[in-house]
């Protein structure tokens, strides 16, 4: 009897250190996911930026009073503008970079930073606070541009935002580069064993382009190691018939804008 007892107690002890064990796991998830999804990198106010076309700098009051940054590039005889949402990681200083590809193809584009990355204000606390900072942005730039000349980018974490915006509006077209299929589940492939009770962010692209009025492209790399093509796949089969979805062959997650079949099939989207 003796040894059921301690073989009954030991049970016990293992059992609670492993749920001690968890339980430290999912506190330190759930108090530190957003720092693990948006990687953000800051720039002081007065960052001088080089880029070899000029831009103008933007300022936007969001809902909260925050001030949010952006940049415009415009291209000679513009026919309409891109408004482009990027990836988790990296600010303006390099995200700029990618403004040629779009300018010379007759496309103004606007860059949005987060708030919290380069010279935005505040921190990213949930999905509806990121969601409204993006919609008072795209509020602005309508006050310059039609909608019917928008085309709405997103880039990995940046997909299932554009193609919420997209949902909420009446773009020309909304064009998804590297996306998931629903961010609640694209996390739980990344880091398993996590409720999705504690998680902040959904993002449920899978329901937002369900409707999405616009033509949808989607563009993936074949050899995207981080968001898997099988999550472009998956998007395909929900897309209407004026959309499209385009596999790149040799891409993997990286500087898709800089594919050069990606750049001739905008071309052609860009001209319709």
């Amino acid at each position: 009897m003796e040894i059921i007892r301690t073989i009954r107690f030991l049970g016990v002890v293992i059992f609670s250190l492993i749920a001690l064990i968890y339980l430290c796991f999912i506190s330190y998830i759930y108090f530190n996911q957003v720092e693990m999804i948006f990687d953000s990198s800051k720039l002081t106010k007065d960052f001088k930026f080089h880029f070899s076309q000029e831009f103008e700098e933007i300022n936007i009051k969001s809902f909260d009073g925050n001030k949010l940054h952006g940049l415009l590039f415009k291209a000679k005889d513009s026919k309409g503008i891109v408004f482009y949402l990027h990836g988790n990681s990296g600010a303006l200083d390099s995200w700029g970079g990618i403004a040629s590809v779009y300018t010379d193809l007759g496309y103004d584009i606007f860059i949005l930073d987060y708030r919290g990355y380069g010279k935005s204000d505040g921190k990213i606390e949930s999905e509806e606070q990121v969601f409204k900072d993006i919609s008072f942005a795209y509020k602005n730039i309508l006050k310059r541009y039609q909608e019917k000349n928008v085309a709405i980018i997103g880039y990995s974490i940046g997909t299932g935002f554009a193609a919420r915006l997209a949902a909420a509006n009446n773009p020309k077209m909304l064009i998804l580069q590297s996306p998931y299929y629903n961010f609640m589940e694209f996390s739980s492939s990344r880091i398993p064993y996590v409720p999705d009770l504690f998680k902040k962010f959904r993002i449920e692209t899978n329901l937002f382009i369900k409707n999405v009025k616009a033509p949808i492209f989607i563009f993936h790399g074949k050899n995207d190691n981080l968001i898997a093509v099988e999550n472009s796949e998956r998007l395909s089969r929900l897309l209407h018939k004026e959309s499209h979805f385009y596999k790149l062959d040799n891409q993997d997650h990286l500087q898709m804008n800089q594919n050069l079949d990606y750049q001739e099939k905008l071309k052609s989207l860009l001209q319709k």
